[in-house]
């Protein structure tokens, strides 16, 4: 299948759809300076911090992109220009989320290896949900219907992971260019918001900003592998079983793929982790053939379905924080 890919060209690089998604955002980033000059000391402004949520959310899929080598053809270019998209626009630190995504794509779902399954607010396993303890026990008891509510604060976390990782005393590859970044970001970016606002706006238009960016993450990433199969740590799988069983794909073409940054494609993208964006559709065509030749499940479903899977599974998940004396078929029963 590998050489399938190759031959057919699916790897190579696209300048011209990259320079166009660049221009574009930079467009609407021109149009949001614009707005924020003309509303003033309006509550419109909280439009402009939604629409900075969402152009923030882009610019990461540009970074994730960048980080993966697919779109420059130097692979110290994609670097570069990653860590200015991820410290310098976003806020995120780059080296952080390199480390942690790498991680990932090797195990992805693999008790132990994947840190996305990893104890967080958020329980991802039964045997971490039962140890949840206090507020996190509370919230794992009902976490499929917070998940989404609780994304709102991922915009503010992604940025205070980036603040502590960079603090760190461990060691940090180009530790103070990222710094450096995020400063330069910050003063021109939040500075002003607190210059040419009153003070509650200014946290407001924050607060809807880092809201919309923290879903708009969270939203394009859950579908991916939440509600797949989990990997027990001794289980022996192949490369092509392991990254197709723990991914799912997302159902509607060219307006998931630019609502998700090509992160609907997540079965390729794990198979082609260098594969650009515009070429993921036409391999899903030779991953579903191949998958049918090896009787391999390949999942795919829409965008509203792929919620309420994460959101069922979530919820079964935290079964296990509630007393173990409680049944949940004994109590079904009882409201009947």
């Amino acid at each position: 299948m590998s050489q399938v890919v190759r031959e057919t060209g699916l790897l190579r690089r696209t300048p011209w759809f990259y320079t166009m998604v660049a221009t574009l955002i930079a467009l609407g980033f021109a149009g949001c300076v614009t707005g924020f000059v003309l509303f003033g000391h309006s509550w419109f402004q909280l439009l402009i911090a939604g629409a900075l949520g969402i152009l923030f959310t882009q610019v990461a899929f540009l970074g994730h992109e960048a980080a993966h080598r697919q779109i420059l053809t130097s692979g110290p270019g994609n670097d570069r220009l990653a860590r200015v998209l991820a410290n310098g626009v976003v806020g995120m630190s780059y080296s952080w989320w390199t480390t942690k995504h790498t991680r990932h794509h090797a195990n992805p779902n693999r008790v132990g290896k994947d840190p996305d399954i990893e104890i967080d607010t958020i329980s991802f396993l039964d045997t971490d949900a039962a140890s949840a303890r206090g507020l996190r026990r509370l919230i794992t008891k009902k976490q499929g219907w917070l998940f989404f509510p609780l994304l709102t604060l991922e915009g503010l976390n992604l940025h205070a992971l980036a603040i502590r990782h960079l603090g760190s005393r461990e060691p940090v590859k180009g530790r103070w260019t990222e710094i450096g970044l995020i400063a330069l970001r910050f003063g021109i970016f939040v500075v002003p918001v607190f210059i040419f606002l009153p003070l509650g706006m200014a946290f407001a238009f924050l607060g809807v900003q880092l809201a919309v960016f923290g879903v708009y993450m969270g939203a394009s990433f859950a579908p991916n592998h939440k509600g797949m199969p989990v990997i027990a740590p001794d289980a022996k799988l192949d490369f092509f079983s392991k990254q197709v069983r723990t991914s799912r794909n997302v159902g509607g073409g060219w307006w998931a793929t630019w609502l998700m940054g090509g992160l609907n494609y997540q079965v390729e993208h794990h198979l082609f982790p260098n594969m650009p964006r515009p070429h993921l559709a036409r391999a899903r065509e030779i991953v579903r053939e191949q998958c049918r030749t090896l009787n391999v499940p390949y999942t795919e479903t829409t965008l509203w379905r792929s919620y309420g899977i994460v959101i069922e599974y979530l919820n079964r998940v935290g079964l296990a924080a509630r007393d173990p004396f409680d049944c949940p078929m004994v109590g079904t029963y009882r409201r009947v």
